[in-house]
């Protein structure tokens, strides 16, 4: 059997990924087998066929397919994470236009009708959700019946289907196990499978210490500069408030998305393509902004850089702690992070990645890790000329990541409760009312949310390698032609860019 057999198998693991980031649209109207005896079927097909002939792709097939045998096999996460299932019924990627409208309303339609049969597996096979886990994923499938228009071919059955998750979500809220903690060991090899490299919880909670003291005085010193006599609290309470109202947001970021492409054209890195601006959709409602590239394996089209304005059912004063996460100041890092440099940028280098491993198989450490990074390298490169208020913007969103980081390692090892993490985010992160709730739940919700500091940190330390070991060769588009070059690799094999560059 060829390389290509076992790179099947992993996509079949995980349709809705292969669909939407990969963009293998064979996929499309398909939903994944999520049974016990599907995921069984699954996981014995990984892994047969032959080596890659190039050695880095086999270590990323293989770090692949041993995130897979962990993920469902060893930790059951079909059986307790509902977000998996949401993801399956999930119809918002084919609004995106890479084919004709007709070939993708077929599509969504078939995939539709398979809604009710999919809530049936799911209510059979979440058996072991946490009450927090339903909780947290609650609104997420809740959001589903919103996708459903009227004149859809079986809408009320598929409505009636999202009814029974929710109903099920409900009694697992009530009467799941209180902690939704994974243990130390099985996170541990859950994050050192996904990246291929060695994982140390201990070492990874004390950097995340010392990164948080870092950003942090990174904060205090540019508030300093905005206010001299108001304290750091102060500064930000009145910088956050400077906020775009739900009907201004599109407008705010169309005009910060420009500004941020000029930006990074300049520094030399890719921009070609269409980046239209959206809103995200009601099934993923953690999300405050998100990019959906024109994916790697598909026809190029436009690129959505997607912005979540809140629920419309939250009290005013929920919605403007909500869009304080979008103020003046800090829009222009959400667009570095989720447009260029970042994730837009990334996805158009993926679209000139070498071999079908490298285009298709995406880790979430190297993309997230790379779009975190470029919000101080904009910084540090003189954006906005060193302007205070973006400086502490930057600063800020460290603060966000670096507490995710912190929580997820606290709730996950269970030495931190949900409502501690809320309060860290709200102290450390400046987050407050549903923000800082919603961010606690999506830690609740995904255990390798670490990956955006710690890529960060990975890419400074490479970066910092480059410089030596490059000497008077090193320049930073040397560096980011080659990091940009491996594609998206697992956090183990970014070393490799050196030997690339």
């Amino acid at each position: 059997m060829s390389v290509h057999a076992r790179l099947r198998a992993v996509h079949d693991l995980s349709v809705p990924r292969a669909r939407e980031v990969a963009g293998l649209h064979g996929y499309d109207g398909r939903v994944q087998d999520l049974s016990a005896a599907g995921v069984r079927r699954g996981l014995t097909s990984l892994g047969q066929g032959d080596r890659a002939t190039d050695s880095d792709d086999e270590i990323r097939l293989r770090a692949a397919e041993q995130s897979l045998r962990i993920r469902l096999g060893d930790l059951a996460r079909h059986r307790a994470d509902p977000l998996l299932h949401v993801a399956n019924l999930d119809l918002a990627g084919y609004d995106r236009e890479y084919a004709s409208a007709w070939q993708r309303r077929i599509a969504r339609q078939a995939h539709l009708w398979q809604w009710p049969d999919v809530v049936s597996a799911a209510v059979e096979t979440l058996d072991q959700v946490s009450a927090p886990a339903a909780r947290a994923a609650y609104p997420a499938a809740r959001g589903l019946a919103d996708l459903v228009r009227d004149d859809d071919h079986g809408a009320g059955p598929a409505r009636a289907a999202i009814a029974r998750l929710v109903e099920h979500l409900g009694a697992a809220a009530q009467h799941g196990e209180p902690s939704a903690a994974l243990g130390g060991p099985a996170l541990t090899r859950l994050l050192a499978a996904d990246e291929a490299i060695d994982v140390d919880l201990t070492e990874l909670a004390e950097r995340a210490d010392a990164e948080r003291d870092r950003v942090r005085a990174l904060l205090d010193e540019s508030c300093r500069r905005i206010d001299p006599l108001g304290s750091t609290k102060a500064t930000m309470k009145t910088l956050l408030a400077d906020r775009p109202s739900a009907d201004e947001l599109p407008a705010w970021t169309r005009a910060t998305v420009l500004e941020v492409l000029d930006w990074a054209a300049r520094l030399g890195l890719p921009g070609d393509g269409t980046c239209l601006v959206g809103l995200v959709p009601p099934s993923r409602p953690w999300e405050v902004a998100t990019m959906t590239g024109a994916a790697p394996a598909e026809p190029d089209g436009p690129s959505w850089f997607r912005v979540n304005p809140g629920n419309p059912s939250w009290t005013a004063a929920q919605r403007r702690d909500w869009l304080s996460m979008f103020a003046r100041h800090a829009l222009p890092v959400i667009a570095l992070h989720e447009v260029a440099p970042g994730h837009f940028t990334h996805s158009r280098a993926l679209r000139e990645a070498t071999t079908e491993v490298r285009r298709t198989l995406i880790h979430d450490g190297f993309s997230e890790g790379w779009a975190h990074y470029v919000e101080e390298l904009a910084l540090e490169e003189g954006f906005r000329d060193g302007d205070p208020r973006f400086a502490a913007a930057v600063a800020r969103d460290a603060l966000l990541r670096v507490t995710r980081m912190a929580c997820v390692i606290g709730l996950h090892t269970g030495t931190m409760t949900q409502q501690e993490a809320v309060q860290r985010f709200k102290v450390d992160a400046f987050l407050a009312g549903p923000a800082a709730e919603t961010a606690a739940n999506r830690v609740v919700l995904n255990p390798t949310g670490i990956c955006y500091t710690w890529g960060k940190l990975l890419i400074r330390d490479l970066r910092d390698r480059a410089r030596q070991e490059w000497g008077a060769g090193f320049s930073l588009h040397r560096f980011h032609t080659a990091l940009l070059g491996l594609g998206s690799p697992p956090l183990g094999l970014l070393g490799t860019a050196l030997r690339a560059g």
